[in-house]
């Protein structure tokens, strides 16, 4: 079987963007028979910025309370928390001393964080990278899903697990970073040359997978698009249109040329009615679950904890085999 792992960070909300770029594409990975699949709450990737400890703690039960809404399965996946495996931190610990400094300091997610976050540059900021690459080797990754700015990752953990294979011969899996073919990125709806994002000031740049209908119905009718009035999808020179169209695809399964067919003579506020109303329908069988499964702490507790022993099983077999090879003395 081929094993699938991938993460997201329990902060702020869960946008429609991290739901079509990431655990949409999860489901569908879960689906296949063929697929082993490993899916996380990154909670210790989580503090590289401050939280409120409240607040973190409200965020991390309400996504895994929508992981398992969404549609993944705890019985046919593990769906758990990082910070329930310690493993994830001993071996981050390890490769820390198969990496080089020069690496880190090339991540451009580093780069841009330092900018935002310039007073709190800390040491989790720039070791970031390493952890998430102890999150994939743990489980013999094949592949990881993820979304077109984590790609650079993606490409460190190769590097890293293509060393330390170097060295002491077979003793990780090399990962593979997987896009999803129709909305890797999503775009803000305000700005649609940057991606949407949780952290944007603007409420109306995104959609929270939580939000109402009216809300949802609201920010798409503000959505920024362009001067013109033909609907097609260039994401070059009509970025905005084309973020629509993207949203539209995956909400109606629908080809985006299809759609631009569809839309032939319309108007552009056809089309952010028409997206809002396909993404509120997409997200309305999501919610009803969420509100069930969000009052049974109790449930959402015993899914992570059994989760986390089946995660911390695998986890223990790939430190051990990477400490014997190391030459740490084993007990």
């Amino acid at each position: 079987m081929k094993t699938i792992y991938s993460a997201i960070q329990p902060s702020g909300v869960m946008t429609l963007g991290n739901y079509i770029g990431a655990v949409d594409n999860w489901h569908q990975m879960q689906a296949d028979p063929n697929n082993k699949c490993i899916f996380a709450l990154a909670d210790l990737h989580t503090i590289t910025v401050r939280q409120d400890p409240a607040k973190f703690h409200e965020n991390a039960m309400s996504f895994y309370a929508l992981l398992l809404a969404l549609g993944l399965d705890p019985k046919k996946s593990i769906v758990y928390f990082q910070s329930h495996v310690q493993q994830h931190a001993y071996l981050a610990w390890l490769l820390n001393c198969y990496t080089m400094v020069g690496e880190m300091n090339r991540m451009t997610q580093f780069k841009d964080k330092s900018q935002k976050h310039s007073d709190n540059i800390n040491m989790g900021l720039m070791d970031y990278p390493v952890l998430m690459a102890a999150d994939i080797l743990l489980y013999n990754a094949h592949e990881v899903p993820v979304g077109v700015d984590q790609l650079q990752h993606i490409e460190i953990a190769r590097d890293i697990a293509e060393r330390v294979n170097g060295i002491y011969g077979d003793i990780f899996t090399v990962p593979k970073g997987v896009l999803k073919k129709v909305g890797a990125k999503i775009m803000s709806l305000q700005d649609p040359l940057a991606k949407m994002s949780k952290s944007d000031p603007n409420p109306k740049s995104f959609i929270s997978v939580l939000d109402d209908d009216a809300v949802i119905m609201k920010k798409f009718k503000s959505a920024v698009t362009d001067s013109e009035t033909e609907i097609r999808f260039d994401p070059e020179n009509k970025p905005g249109v084309s973020n629509l169209l993207t949203i539209l695809s995956v909400a109606t399964k629908k080809s985006v040329d299809d759609l631009v067919k569809e839309f032939d003579g319309l108007m552009y506020g056809h089309l952010k009615v028409r997206t809002g109303e396909a993404v509120c329908e997409m997200l309305k069988p999501m919610k009803q679950e969420y509100n069930h499964l969000i009052k049974d702490e109790a449930y959402l507790l015993e899914c992570a904890r059994e989760n986390a022993a089946r995660a911390e099983a695998i986890a223990q077999e790939t430190l051990d085999r990477f400490k014997k090879a190391i030459g740490y003395v084993m007990i």
